[in-house]
């Protein structure tokens, strides 16, 4: 297979270590930064992007089989249909004194999709939406206290989790997560139960249930629910007089184009869908039902950029093309074949690994060196013309023969990896430092 050149004093490189003396930590988002791929070798930047392919400020052409805009450009970068919607509003004006149409539109088609829910607000990422939705909780029924299991965003009432606890997230899918910078008085409002932990999620029901003001769940995302995970939760909420808020950021318009809740028959009062829902434009959405959401009257929820046009007229697009073309079969059936071409080569060649995650989302942890092999697996599919990592979402831009070449690619890594794991040597083969895990050393 022909290689790309791997440049340590590439454009990208050299302008990520520019960007360090003058952005704290480098990047806006912890999971764009290189060292969590390959330090010192990851492109770090691009110049264009279309379909799967991204080429870098070199001009070095790659195919995204990672994280496609994490998680956010599921039918593939520049779409020409969402693109073209997004390029008319642009025309006519995205911003005035007057509101646009389109998100009355917007909310018609969500509301369709989910005849469970009566009403709907907006934010412009999954994190801020997540922090609307727990307001609305906690405004709805006047308590305080919030029982969550998965990974919610960046905002407080998710972090303090930590405070007491700085582990607490650990189990959450995000470990080292820090609460710097949190008011300790949020201690104890936010408490952390596992997937499929029925037990534990009981104790903390019985702790906390006099000032319970709901339960944040994400439906799906490394795990298979056990048959009654989901309803002995929504039995309890339904008691408590609580909502079940389902965060769909990740799982929605991917497993199914109603999301997570559709797929398994979760009954929720609110849900949250951001990423995938406009294609890589910014737009996040808080569905639910009229006795809570009305509440969000009540409190002070507002923001000026949530009433742009571009994120409505992208996600009105993303999402009709989702239905006419039924996307999600298509991600599924890629991501299917994706972690079924693991499995073979890791059998193939002895490696051991631990595969997770719903098929349009996989991932594959190297059990034998996590970090030292993840990092050798980015270095090598690099080479190859892949952005590759521990993850792999599927997009409609992805076909089979691309699918075909990156597992070929896999075939050739994996050999190397295997050698380097019998001769004791895989860090003498990375041209640069092992990548970090979570994000407790990103700095």
């Amino acid at each position: 297979m022909e290689q790309i050149k791997i440049n340590k004093e590439g454009k990208g490189q050299l302008l990520y270590k520019e960007a360090k003396k003058i952005i704290p930590g480098g990047g806006q988002l912890l999971s764009k930064r290189p060292e969590k791929f390959a330090p010192e070798i990851w492109p770090a930047y691009y110049s264009k992007a279309k379909g799967c392919k991204i080429w870098d400020l070199d001009g070095n052409e790659y195919r995204d089989f990672s994280y496609m805009g994490i998680g956010a450009c599921t039918l593939g970068y520049a779409d020409d249909d969402v693109d073209a919607a997004v390029l008319n509003a642009i025309k006519n004006g995205t911003m005035t004194t007057l509101m646009v149409p389109e998100e009355v539109e917007l909310a018609k088609l969500l509301l369709e999709q989910h005849p469970w829910a009566d009403m709907v607000r907006y934010a412009k990422g999954g994190g801020d939406a997540m922090a609307v939705a727990v307001r609305i909780a906690r405004a709805a029924t006047k308590r305080d206290k919030v029982l969550f299991c998965g990974y919610h965003g960046w905002h407080d009432w998710y972090l303090s989790a930590n405070l007491a606890d700085d582990k607490a997230l650990d189990g959450q899918l995000m470990p080292g997560l820090s609460p710097v910078g949190v008011a300790r008085e949020l201690a104890g409002t936010s408490y952390p139960f596992w997937y499929n932990k029925i037990e534990q999620f009981k104790k903390l029901i019985a702790e906390n249930k006099e000032n319970l003001a709901g339960v944040v769940l994400e439906a799906a995302r490394n795990m298979t629910p056990e048959a009654d995970f989901f309803s002995t939760i929504e039995e309890e909420c339904h008691k408590l007089n609580i909502p079940l808020i389902i965060d769909e950021v990740t799982s929605g318009f991917r497993m199914y184009c109603g999301g997570a809740c559709e797929y398994f028959g979760i009954h929720p009062d609110i849900a949250v869908f951001a990423k995938g829902m406009a294609n890589g434009y910014p737009i996040a959405a808080i569905i639910g039902k009229k006795k809570y959401m009305d509440v969000a009257q009540d409190s002070f929820i507002s923001s000026t950029f949530w009433t742009e046009r571009i994120g409505f007229v992208a996600a009105i697009a993303t999402i009709k093309k989702y239905k006419a073309l039924n996307v999600n079969e298509h991600l599924n059936k890629l991501g299917r074949k994706v972690q079924e071409g693991w499995t073979v080569l890791a059998e193939k060649y002895g490696l051991k690994i631990h595969i997770s995650g719903i098929y349009p989302l996989g991932h594959i942890c190297f059990e034998a060196a996590p970090l030292e092999l993840k990092t050798l697996f980015v270095q090598e599919m690099l080479r190859r013309g892949f952005l590759a990592s521990d993850a792999y979402y599927a997009s409609l831009s992805h076909t089979e023969e691309d699918v075909n070449d990156y597992l070929a690619a896999c075939d050739e890594v994996f050999a190397i990896m295997s050698k380097a794991v019998a001769n004791n040597n895989i860090t003498n083969l990375l041209d640069g430092p092992v990548c970090q895990g979570g994000f407790a050393r990103l700095a």
